[in-house]
């Protein structure tokens, strides 16, 4: 019996509940003549009943399901015999229990299926089987409840209104502090496996070394694996290839945008503005093919050409065509913010003799710097957390240079080339990729609270 079937039960059972809530506040009242004696709406008592029906049965069901799985395996541990679990170690007896519920759930094992595995795979589906019986009947006894509460409570003098939008208020209450929780999570997470890599790395070296390779030796007689976490080369490689990428981007996506919201007319701009917004929903991998096939080519060749020595993978044919992910950024952005400049500045503008490009010039963009700084600040936000156009076009390997068309590698992409595959989280190696993750958190956090009370300030000066 499926989860998404008892939620679909529940639906049924809060309409019921709202349907006979509000029948329920026209009988108490006397009927539809004197429905004016209700202290709210009729709607308000049938919205409570169906509330007291679905949310304390929503949240059993969720709670059950979450622990559900952790239950049953302790009742199925605790009648394994001891002969199967003595002389094991932990890991050992993960596999067995993993091994017993993939045989009862009909997956493959790892192992030869003896009897008494079978037995306990077998007891397992019954507990499982159990337990899925005994949350239906919970949870639909907690709304049955919960709607009989709600029937028993409604008189005319209850303040439905109130009671009801209390609960919603809780529930946004909740439902905003999500955001607040997720971040919190990631960034505690983060922080704590960080601290456990500068307890085996310096800071100083981690945040002023100019050598990164992440290999920790496995014997100690292995050469070439001395584990070196200097993570200047990422940070100016992540500089260089954001850099590139924002010249590119806010001249171009600045001049569309002045473009269109002062010089185009409304059928050109009504085509041009979402073909450009098309840009920002393009999937990353689709440019970073497109750098990696059409534009690092390109470049080599044109350096070639005029007697340069370019890098089959640069940070040059990155930061080109992540400059060209980004526009649409900056141009929509910055076009929201210069149509919002009041249209009296323009007419005054005008008024003194001025022309449309010292319009423009003058008074448009001074007063909405502001906006376009903001706008500025967050694409850099998106070009520094860029992966996948640096992985295919501009290499992985950690150089401490300032030549763009060398090959380089950011932070990000150590990020990912440290987290792939089966690591031991008891690594200096694995364990490098939280304190970048942990560092890069923090610019990408500040250039966005730099960009929010830039626009904020903004907002204030022209709403």
């Amino acid at each position: 019996m499926h989860a998404w079937m008892l939620i679909l039960l529940l639906l049924a059972l809060m309409t019921v509940a709202y349907q006979f809530g509000i029948k329920r506040a026209i009988r108490r009242a006397g009927g539809i003549a004197k429905i004016s004696t209700l202290h709210s709406l009729p709607s308000y008592y049938g919205l409570y009943a169906a509330l007291w029906a679905g949310i304390p049965a929503l949240l059993l069901m969720g709670l059950w399901i979450g622990f559900q799985d952790q239950l049953v395996t302790s009742l199925m541990t605790a009648h394994l015999s001891a002969d199967m679990l003595a002389g094991q170690s932990e890991g050992q007896i993960g596999l067995i229990l993993n091994d017993i519920k993939n045989l009862a759930t009909g997956n493959i094992v790892s192992a030869t299926v003896t009897p008494e595995v079978q037995a306990a795979a077998d007891q397992f589906a019954r507990l499982q089987q159990m337990s899925v019986w005994a949350m239906w009947l919970a949870v639909l006894a907690l709304a049955l409840g919960g709607m009989a509460y709600a029937w028993h409570n409604t008189t005319p003098q209850m303040r439905a209104r109130n009671r009801v939008e209390s609960i919603f208020l809780i529930v946004m209450v909740i439902c905003s502090s999500l955001a607040i929780l997720t971040t919190l999570g990631i960034v505690l997470s983060v922080l704590f496996e960080s601290l456990r890599f500068f307890e085996m790395v310096s800071p100083l070296e981690f945040f002023f070394g100019i050598d990164w390779s992440p290999q920790i030796a496995l014997r100690a007689d292995q050469v070439g694996a001395t584990g070196a976490f200097g993570a200047i080369p990422l940070f100016t490689g992540t500089l260089m290839v954001s850099l590139i990428a924002m010249l590119v981007a806010v001249p171009i996506g600045l001049m569309s945008a002045i473009y269109l919201s002062e010089y185009a007319p409304r059928n050109v701009r009504a085509v041009a503005k979402p073909i450009i917004e098309v840009l920002a929903g393009i999937p990353t991998v689709v440019y970073g093919f497109f750098a990696a096939l059409t534009v690092a080519p390109m470049v080599r060749d044109l350096g070639a050409a005029v007697g340069l020595e370019v890098a089959s993978e640069s940070a040059l044919a990155a930061g080109l065509v992540m400059g060209v992910m980004i526009i649409p950024f900056i141009s929509s952005l910055s076009d929201d913010v210069i149509n919002a400049v009041p249209q009296s500045m323009r007419d005054g503008s005008y008024a003194l003799g001025a022309t449309q490009s010292e319009t423009i010039r003058r008074v448009i963009v001074p007063a909405a710097l502001p906006g376009i700084v903001g706008g500025i600040l967050l694409a850099v936000s998106r070009a520094i957390g860029e992966t996948m156009i640096v992985v295919m076009a501009a290499g992985m390997s950690a150089n401490l240079t300032a030549n763009p068309l060398d090959s380089v590698t950011t932070v990000t992409v150590q990020i990912v080339t440290l987290l792939t595959g089966d690591q031991e989280f008891d690594s200096a190696k694995t364990l490098a990729a939280f304190a970048l993750g942990l560092t890069l958190f923090l610019v990408t956090l500040a250039l966005n609270i730099i960009a929010l009370s830039i626009v904020r300030k903004y907002r204030e000066q022209y709403e």
